[in-house]
């Protein structure tokens, strides 16, 4: 077993014990309040330089040692999300209504058991900056922190996050590089018409009937605009009208979610929407407004970062425990406004797949944002001794390690 990995599992119970906290206390995006003083407690007593409050609710620690000039950003995300929690677990959450669907206490508390590490045990040359974000779940916490000046205060060098993810054998770390989350943007379409009688149809402009088409041409636009090669997603996931049989409404409202792994997909998309869903109401009498959103931009992991994650992982866990080049996903993540401004990767590790051990075996394997969902403890110890090694390695004067980030194999 890897020293690092040892030595964290040491202290799994402890990290344990602060994940089943988190869970049981779970908080809204920008109301993480509980959570992030946690955080800035633990973090304070480790010695690290703690900022509160960056982005609302979050958090930044920083240490720093030697005289390296190297500096590295680790993320993790804090909030839960409006779901009444199942589990029936002795640690489920004590607020009726919210809970952790998606593993974020998880993510808190690996990179928590890595601060603890790399503050008492840590070799390392240079300044980690450890970021412990709000409102991931589509509220753009991301970019609320680097508004606030997030990247100006702590400059990073490259910047690494982590996801949990069911489905796949519990610790298998999976990355990729290049185009790895999906843009993630909402469409609402409100069409005007003019009511009427529901017996009289002639007499009305009727927005239902240009809905119904809408949707339906909406479908054609991923089938005979985009390259079958690409990946696009289009779904109406609200369509809304009326509230009598016999009444022709003057409204009706369609709300979209529209996704990509291409920046010119996305143009496509867009351009298209707004195009189709104004033709097709103008020939149906009636007119379209279309407030188009974007939300979170394509999630594009760096090659050379990329690779240097892999390495890690592979010396942490072996080649026969990581996925060198997974899936993309057509989920999205607001860790993709990071890696805008500053190079880095953004990797899974398998929350379980319905085998093996463990008392939330099946827990682990349920999908995310269901209300039976619960983080798989064994991972904690993992992600924890992954991200210390990480780490420890990016912020290291060796040659080795340059060669990896300068991409070069010489």
């Amino acid at each position: 077993m890897n020293a690092v990995l040892e030595a964290l599992q040491a202290h799994a119970d402890e990290f344990i014990a602060v994940r089943r906290d988190i869970h049981r206390h779970p908080e809204l995006g920008f109301e993480e309040f509980r959570t992030s003083e946690l955080v800035a407690d633990r973090l304070t007593q480790w010695g690290y330089a703690v900022e509160r409050g960056l982005g609302g609710t979050g958090v930044v620690g920083q240490l720093k040692r030697g005289t390296g000039g190297k500096r590295l950003g680790l993320r993790a995300d804090m909030d839960a999300l409006p779901i009444v929690e199942a589990t029936g677990l002795a640690h489920a959450s004590c607020h009726h209504g919210v809970m952790h669907a998606c593993g974020h206490d998880g993510h808190t508390a690996m990179l928590l058991a890595a601060a603890h590490h790399l503050a008492t045990q840590g070799q390392f040359n240079g300044t980690l900056n450890l970021i412990f974000q709000p409102a991931e779940e589509g509220q753009g916490g991301a970019k609320k922190m680097m508004e606030d000046g997030l990247f100006t205060k702590y400059p990073c060098d490259a910047i690494f996050a982590m996801h949990n993810m069911p489905g796949h054998p519990q610790g298998q770390l999976l990355l990729r590089d290049g185009a790895a989350m999906a843009s993630s943007d909402n469409v609402t379409i409100t069409l005007e018409g003019t009511g009427g009688h529901g017996a009289m149809p002639h007499c009305a402009a009727d927005p239902v009937v240009a809905g119904a088409a809408i949707v339906m041409g909406l479908q054609c636009i991923v089938a005979r605009n985009i390259d079958p090669l690409h990946m696009a997603v289009i779904t109406v996931g609200a369509f809304s009208a009326g509230t009598a049989n016999n009444v022709i409404p003057q409204t009706a409202t369609l709300k979209l979610s529209v996704r990509s792994l291409d920046c010119g997909v996305r143009d496509t998309l867009e351009r298209r929407i707004v195009e189709l869903a104004q033709a097709q109401a103008q020939s149906y009498g009636v007119r379209a407004h279309v407030d188009y959103q974007r939300n979170y931009p394509v999630l594009i992991n760096t090659p050379a970062e990329t690779d240097f994650a892999r390495q890690v992982a592979v010396e942490l866990m072996g080649a026969n425990r990581v996925e060198p080049q997974t899936r993309a996903l057509t989920g999205s993540e607001d860790f993709a406004f990071m890696l805008e401004q500053v190079p880095g990767s953004y990797l899974l590790i398998g929350n379980g797949d319905g085998t093996g051990d463990g008392a939330n075996v099946g827990h682990g394997a349920c999908m995310v944002h269901n209300p039976g969902y619960d983080f798989n403890d064994h991972n904690l110890p993992i992600g924890g001794a992954y991200w210390a090694l990480l780490a420890q390695r990016f912020l290291s004067d060796s040659p080795e390690q340059c060669r990896r980030l300068a991409g070069r194999d010489d």
